[in-house]
């Protein structure tokens, strides 16, 4: 363990705990830029160096090279950490001396730590932010605790939950007022789904701010309804008022789920009539959470259950469609196929999902296979027919590119047999100059681009100069 020079607290340490007991004492040894605190829930991102009263440094960040982080007020960390740290401003270094009561307690962290022990943190806080919620972590939904909750319980989906919201954008209030509503279904009364998906992390009587970037608020279109012009980054200050979850799946028993999913089927299908896609998908795709698993029916409910699946499975696919979602379209369809491989809806609608992808060939083959289980589908057989109109446009083109490459090749071989006659006519002396040009010393091309063409002419190849040439070429025809 290393022993560096060890501190104590100067006058200008301040007691930061809220009992005033003396168990965290901080001292600023750089002040930090702004005013304003990480708060609970934050993720924060420091370096530290950890050291016992004697000096004695059993942990350091800084030696590791990588800045640590931990979400505020999560337990994640001592509690003098999240107290001492909650105080701190971007840009500050701060020494705490913590007491065994806000650190390890009577038993320590062996073999470094013994009991009782007072440790010494010199803590640096660098950045923070708001709780990343969406499942993407791509930043998409950022939520900042104001007020905490009560208890451990958040509403899930298909919960009914009343909330208070104050919606901005650029700091002019569009949406201030109270409501109720399903969770999931929220865009039936003009809330964003970046509202809902931080829903699913309050607890009851939480206050938050919630900032949502324009993928999950009003997008590329806004809301006229609202005022909020296009890729508009909203902010919503929410307090979750009460809420009522729904049931999960693994509290029902069989017969239950397929009541609950026929719910799901009709209130997604009213969704999918109106145009609401989105909300219309996640309806659909409960069907599949609740039966997609459930093995103890039998007989004609065992059918009803498989029945009520595929449909899910396929209605999904139909809205992902609609939503320009063509991967995960085309997976959904994998599933119904492998399920039923006599499904011409799975086969056509992959194959839509094919087409979008610019799969041609693949597309062709789910058409095909269509147009054998209903050899009646019109719409099968036009796609069947776009599908070959594509591939014979891409065959033309592919023996197009390579009727020009080689005809580059000729005139490259003409040029090569005219410096050849030029070089030959040169004295002898000079003839052998060039030799080993492009060759090593066992007559091996050195340009892996460069490629001998047996026959009864003998042709050197230059691949990169004719497939440049020929990109010219294509592109200016186009």
């Amino acid at each position: 363990m290393t022993v560096t020079a060890s501190y104590s607290p100067g006058p200008n340490a301040e007691d930061i705990t809220i009992e005033k007991d003396g168990g965290i004492l901080k001292e600023i040894v750089t002040e930090g830029a702004g005013t304003e605190t990480p708060w609970t829930g934050d993720k924060v991102f420091v370096h530290y160096v950890g050291t016992l009263t004697d000096g004695s440094k059993f942990d350091s960040s800084r030696d590791r090279g990588e800045r640590f982080s931990f979400n505020l007020g999560k337990s994640e960390v001592i509690k003098g950490w999240d107290q001492g740290v909650a105080t701190m401003k971007i840009g500050e270094k701060a020494m705490f001396t913590i007491k065994a009561d806000y650190a390890y307690g009577s038993a320590g962290s062996p073999p470094k730590i013994p009991g009782d022990a007072t440790l010494v943190f010199e803590i640096e806080l660098f950045d923070f932010h708001g709780e990343d919620v969406t499942k993407n972590t791509d930043l998409g939904v950022v939520k900042r605790i104001k007020v905490n909750g009560e208890g451990w319980d958040m509403a899930n989906d298909g919960a009914q939950v009343e909330v208070k919201l104050c919606g901005k954008v650029e700091d002019k209030v569009f949406d201030e007022r109270t409501v109720k509503f399903e969770m999931g279904e929220g865009t039936e009364e003009g809330i964003p789904r970046g509202v809902e998906i931080a829903l699913e992390k309050m607890k009851k009587n939480e206050v938050a701010q919630v900032t949502i970037k324009p993928q999950y608020g009003f997008g590329k279109e806004g809301s006229l309804a609202k005022g909020v012009g296009a890729n508009k980054t909203l902010v919503y200050e929410i307090t979750m008022i009460s809420f009522e979850k729904a049931k999960e799946s693994w509290q029902l028993d069989a017969d239950a789920k397929v009541e609950q999913a026929k719910i799901f089927k009709d209130k997604g299908t009213k969704h999918f009539k109106n145009g609401k896609y989105e909300i219309a998908a996640s309806r659909y795709q409960k069907i599949i959470d609740f039966l997609e698993h459930e093995i103890s029916l039998k007989g004609e409910a065992e059918v009803e259950r498989k029945t009520l699946l595929q449909a899910g499975r396929l209605n999904v696919a139909q809205c992902h469609l609609k939503t320009s979602k063509w991967i995960e379209a085309r997976a959904v369809c994998d599933k119904a196929i492998e399920e039923d491989n006599n499904s011409a809806k799975a086969w056509f609608r992959r194959g839509e999902a094919h087409l979008a992808l610019n799969d041609s060939e693949s597309a062709k083959g789910d058409f095909e296979k269509c147009v054998v289980l209903e050899p009646e589908n019109k719409a099968a057989k036009n796609r069947l027919a776009i599908c070959q109109q594509k591939i014979k446009a891409q065959k033309e083109k592919e023996k197009k590119t390579f009727a020009n490459m080689f005809d580059k090749f000729a005139e490259i071989d003409k040029k090569k047999e005219e410096q050849e006659r030029k070089k030959n006519a040169r004295p002898d002396a000079m003839n052998h100059i060039d030799e080993w040009e492009g060759s090593d010393e066992n007559g091996i091309a050195t340009d892996p681009n460069s490629i001998k063409v047996g026959g009864d002419i003998k042709m050197d190849l230059d691949l990169n100069e004719a497939i440049k040439e020929d990109a010219k070429l294509q592109e200016a025809a186009d």
